[in-house]
């Protein structure tokens, strides 16, 4: 979607010190007026008086102090006239409606969902994500955080000041934010399994790291753009199976555990099977038969890879 943000220049005329000097000018003026009007009784001064002092609180509302990594968004009887993101003491047209914004970036913890991998599995799986308004004409405009249904926890008494007003529209985009977040890391979570199954080259939520979060944050980018925000950072923070399947996936990756060790222990006693035969029959040592060899190596098979120590049995006699 197109932007029809327009950045406003201030330029010396907006000067607010200037501004505030002709203010007080105009308060100093009007208060002389009135009293040489009261004073002489002379009618064309106090009229006089009043028109400045009417003038002087017209004048007065067109201040605005603007901090870093703020703005004001004019609007002018209902049409947007641009906005102000420079930093200073200003006075503009006192007919504008200058609505506060934050443009600092703000951090979201959003709480761990249960959803269903691409496996159909459930899991729990939960986000971190930065994020800062960078459209002010769409954060105004394209959608309604006032009236944003918020969690019950959250909500406040209405006091009808500034700083209020600010807090309660954060609070609204923070609504949205969280919304928007949910449904895009469903979206994403169904995209992948939890785990490798079969094929270990396959990108998975726990394996998948950068990948997983890149795609998240465009993901969460596309059903943040309406409103105007964008995303700093979006990565997974909390990743586990449900808690209904949980105690089975742990025994599948124990057994999957016990059989890699099981590999190593027995490709390791073919190594050094192999390697006494081959001793043995190297140094002469001794000469054995077929059968004697098939013995030796069940025996040393058997002491390699048993889970508890060997029990020695001497024979002393022939095993025939």
């Amino acid at each position: 979607m197109e932007s029809k943000e327009v950045l406003k220049k201030m330029g010396v005329g907006n000067n607010g010190f200037l501004h505030l000097v002709l203010n007080l000018a105009m308060m100093v003026l009007a208060i002389w007026l009135c009293v040489i009007a009261g004073a002489k009784e002379m009618s064309g001064a106090g009229l006089a008086g009043g028109l400045l002092w009417v003038v002087w609180g017209f004048h007065l509302p067109g201040f605005m102090v603007i901090q870093p990594n703020q703005c004001r968004v004019l609007t002018f009887f209902g049409r947007y006239s641009g906005t102000v993101t420079e930093n200073g003491f200003f006075w503009t047209n006192p007919f504008y409606v200058k609505r506060k914004l934050s443009l600092r970036a703000r951090n979201m913890d959003v709480p761990p969902i249960k959803v269903n991998d691409r496996g159909g599995n459930p899991i729990m799986i939960g986000l971190v994500l930065v994020w800062r308004i960078k459209d002010t004409y769409k954060a105004c405009f394209n959608i309604d955080v006032e009236t944003t249904t918020q969690p019950a926890a959250s909500r406040q008494v209405t006091v009808n000041t500034n700083s209020t007003t600010v807090q309660q529209q954060l609070k609204g985009y923070d609504n949205f934010v969280s919304v928007q977040s949910d449904s895009a890391l469903r979206k994403v979570a169904s995209l992948y399994s939890y785990d490798n199954l079969e094929d270990k080259n396959e990108v998975t939520l726990r394996t998948g790291g950068e990948e997983v979060n890149r795609r998240l944050e465009q993901e969460i980018s596309k059903h943040l753009d309406i409103a105007g925000i964008e995303v700093v950072e979006a990565r997974i923070n909390y990743l586990a199976y449900a808690q209904e399947i949980a105690s089975v996936m742990l025994k599948r990756q124990q057994a999957e555990a016990i059989i890699a060790a099981r590999e190593k222990i027995v490709e390791g006693a073919v190594s050094m099977v192999d390697m006494a035969l081959r001793k043995l029959a190297a140094d002469k040592v001794v000469e054995m038969d077929e059968e004697r060899k098939a013995a030796m190596v069940s025996n040393l098979m058997v002491v390699l890879c048993g889970d508890e120590g060997a029990s020695p049995v001497i024979n002393t006699g022939s095993i025939y």
